[in-house]
């Protein structure tokens, strides 16, 4: 079988303009690497690090990742969209325009006999009320409503300075904070009680790991684009980590 890939936590847009153009063409070039051997594209959240949907208007840029996105699903790959806490307000344009299947919340997949936990994320495990409360404000309908009476111009002012807040924008250094103290291994434990998965994969963390959580089951957080350029890649037989050098040889010329 050909290749499943994972990627998160691009944040197009952030810190600025330059910064994000190169990143988006880095980007660009690792989808090229990845197609020969790609059968399925996961794309897990805050692919961009601000976006709104408004009936007529979206965000302006990124048109390169787009158009890429676009000829890889017309050439037949399945790619998922799965909604971050930075892009939650993806609605029906990429699903139209490109094709893609866009994800809610968690996808619970099967492949080649391993059972798979997917999800950003945003919101999961211990701690973290603030945000919580805030992910529910953000995903109500009305205001999300309320958000698209206002005119682009101004909406979208205000996501910028929201966006120049962030982690990203920031550039806070995420540190591995231990097992036990890691909440997305917690909350994966926890499911792990009810039943079993053999990979589960998130985003969010901003941190590449790989926690062996039981003898059968592992915790991947497949990192972000700005520092790590960290992705995931299931053969059919194992899930690896991998970091996108643009040096490396080809996929295909390694099998």
């Amino acid at each position: 079988m050909k290749n499943i890939y994972f990627a998160s936590d691009f944040h197009l847009g952030s810190p600025n303009y330059n910064e994000s153009r190169k990143r988006e063409a880095h980007i660009v070039n690792w989808l090229n690497f990845i197609e020969p051997t790609c059968a399925e594209l996961f794309l897990m959240g805050d692919v961009f690090d601000f976006w709104f949907e408004y009936v007529k208007v979206i965000p302006k840029g990124f048109i390169r990742l787009q158009g890429k996105l676009a000829q890889m699903a017309d050439a037949g790959i399945k790619i998922y969209f799965f909604k971050g806490n930075h892009d939650m307000w993806v609605n029906d344009y990429f699903t139209k325009e490109i094709g893609l299947t866009v994800i809610s919340d968690e996808l619970v997949i099967e492949r080649n006999g391993k059972k798979f936990y997917l999800h950003h994320g945003d919101g999961l495990g211990p701690g973290d009320a603030k945000y919580k409360f805030l992910r529910k404000i953000f995903r109500n309908p009305l205001c999300q409503w309320l958000f698209a009476v206002l005119p682009p111009r101004i909406g979208m002012g205000i996501a910028t300075g929201w966006s120049g807040s962030s982690r990203i924008a920031n550039d806070k250094e995420e540190v591995f904070l231990g097992e036990d103290k890691e909440w997305l291994a917690i909350y994966a434990k926890e499911q792990l009680q009810k039943q079993h998965y053999d990979y589960f994969i998130f985003g969010h963390r901003h941190l590449p790991l790989d926690i062996q959580l039981t003898d059968h089951s592992r915790y991947v957080n497949i990192g972000e684009w700005i520092n790590y350029s960290s992705y995931g890649v299931f053969d059919g037989k194992e899930l690896r980590l991998e970091y996108y050098r643009p040096t490396q040889p080809s996929p295909e010329g390694r099998a």
